[in-house]
């Protein structure tokens, strides 16, 4: 009878006691929605967080007067430099896009008035909610007065999940 008792018991403190993987994030979408973000997402209390520090863009036009919008390009150019640059350094610390599972973003509105979302999201969504990498993380956006240089109307900063092997 100890046997029994003792055998669950064991199991469930081998359980707790595994490290977290891939699968033990639980990323919760948003009901009766397509929009390529998580409603929320769930990180085991034994995983390793990772935070990235804010992402800007990078020059895109070397031809484009220094330090102007046109060398950084508009909104979705600026973002998809952003998320490049944020896969680079995902990297180089053995991480993915899969395993970011929160993003701030910070978007400048251009002169003409208001941030431009829909630009931010169309660079967004080629890297999230695509059949390559399906993972969505949970998002905020906020538009600025301005970032530290003029020119740049993006800034993105990620949290990360190490996956435990």
């Amino acid at each position: 009878m100890k046997t029994a008792i003792l055998t669950p018991m064991t199991l469930a403190v081998a359980m707790l006691a595994a490290p977290a993987s891939a699968q033990d994030v639980i990323r919760h979408p948003i009901p009766n929605s397509n929009f390529p973000i998580a409603r929320a997402v769930e990180i085991p209390g034994d995983a390793t967080v990772v935070y990235l520090s804010g992402a800007v863009p990078s020059v895109i036009d070397d031809t484009a007067e220094p330090g102007s919008a046109g060398a950084y390009g508009d909104t979705e150019a600026q973002t998809v430099s952003v998320l490049e640059a944020i896969e680079g350094t995902l990297a180089d610390l053995d991480l993915t896009m899969a395993d970011v599972f929160k993003m701030q973003v910070f978007l400048v509105a251009p002169e003409e008035g208001g941030m431009d979302f829909a630009g931010f999201m169309d660079g967004y969504t080629q890297f999230f909610g695509t059949d390559e990498q399906p993972e969505l993380p949970v998002r905020s956006v906020f538009e600025v007065a301005g970032l530290a240089n003029p020119a740049w109307l993006v800034e993105i900063e990620v949290t990360a999940v190490r996956p435990q092997e």
